[in-house]
């Protein structure tokens, strides 16, 4: 076992694992840790624990000390210098005439390095464009091309829910997500109700995946004959969130009628549970959206 704490350098960013050595940090603090870009300011959001060495990324970086007073003034001043170097960049991008959207600018804590993220439709030729900055802020320049979820969880905003995006609020990494997801789902399969403001599939569609596919494992397929407390009858209709079906069963006179049963209760005789989705059953629905490439992009990699 190996003692660490849990270190995030953004809101909503990836949190990473540091050796405390023989210092009692608590949650919450701010510290000062080494990392593979240099010296960095950051929040311990998880306290001392002991951990499995399997679970770490060698080799563990230390922390180097509790901010101080004088380093969170630092962190500050950093803060307010990346606004003006976003606006110097934007402006040298235009000079330039670059195919490129700039999405934020970070600084490191030691100033060693200034982080401009962008993000493009392909390859960019920003080499006199680095040329102009490093001219300026007279220490390395990195540009780092970034994706549209990366965008989003960078500049934050509303989902389609209406609530602060997940990505801007609490995912530390993105999950896969994929239509098939949205299909076991019973949702929707239009790319304008199931996407995000960034383009790709929401990423919430991975929230409760595992327990529908448990659940549909469980469920008769629609037209299934299946057993009941009422007597056998045929599946006319299932429904993952109610984690029942609606049977059609024959009385005694002939007459039918549809009840509906927990799947508990439920024994199959004939059919197939739901189960997994085949890819062959997933069909887009195109009616209402305009441009084809909205769909292009829901298959990217999520």
């Amino acid at each position: 076992m190996v003692k660490v704490i849990g270190v995030r350098f953004k809101k909503a960013g990836k949190i990473y694992y540091f050796s405390p050595g023989d210092l009692y940090i608590e949650k919450d603090s701010k510290v000062i840790v080494e990392t593979a870009r240099g010296i960095e300011f950051g929040e311990c959001v998880i306290g001392c624990k002991e951990v499995e060495e399997s679970e770490i990324v060698a080799p563990l970086k230390s922390v180097i000390r509790v901010a101080t007073e004088e380093d969170t003034r630092k962190h500050n001043e950093n803060k307010e210098k990346e606004t003006e170097a976003f606006q110097i960049c934007l402006e040298k991008i235009e000079k330039h005439q670059l195919k490129m959207k700039l999405i934020d600018v970070e600084y490191t804590f030691d100033n060693n390095k200034v982080i401009f993220y962008f993000t493009a439709d392909g390859r960019v030729d920003f080499r006199e464009l680095v040329k102009d900055l490093a001219a300026i802020f007279r220490t390395r320049i990195e540009l780092r091309q970034i994706g549209v979820r990366d965008e989003a969880k960078m500049i934050g905003g509303l989902g389609p829910c209406g609530r602060t995006m997940c990505c801007s609020t609490f995912l530390g990494d993105f999950a896969p997500v994929s239509i098939k997801m949205a299909k076991e789902q019973n949702l929707s399969l239009n790319p304008t109700k199931i996407s995000g403001i960034c383009g790709r599939l929401m990423c919430c569609l991975n929230y409760e995946q595992e327990t529908y596919e448990k659940i549909r494992k469980r469920l008769p397929k629609q037209d299934s004959v299946v057993n009941t407390p009422y007597g056998r009858g045929v599946v006319f209709s299932n429904s993952v969130v109610k984690e029942s079906v609606k049977v059609k069963v024959k009385s005694e006179d002939g007459e039918e009628t549809l009840v509906e049963v927990p799947i508990e209760e439920v024994e199959l005789v004939t059919g197939g549970f739901e189960g997994s989705i085949n890819e062959d059953e997933i069909k887009i629905d195109v009616d209402e959206v305009e441009d084809p490439n909205i769909i292009k992009e829901l298959f990217k990699d999520n």
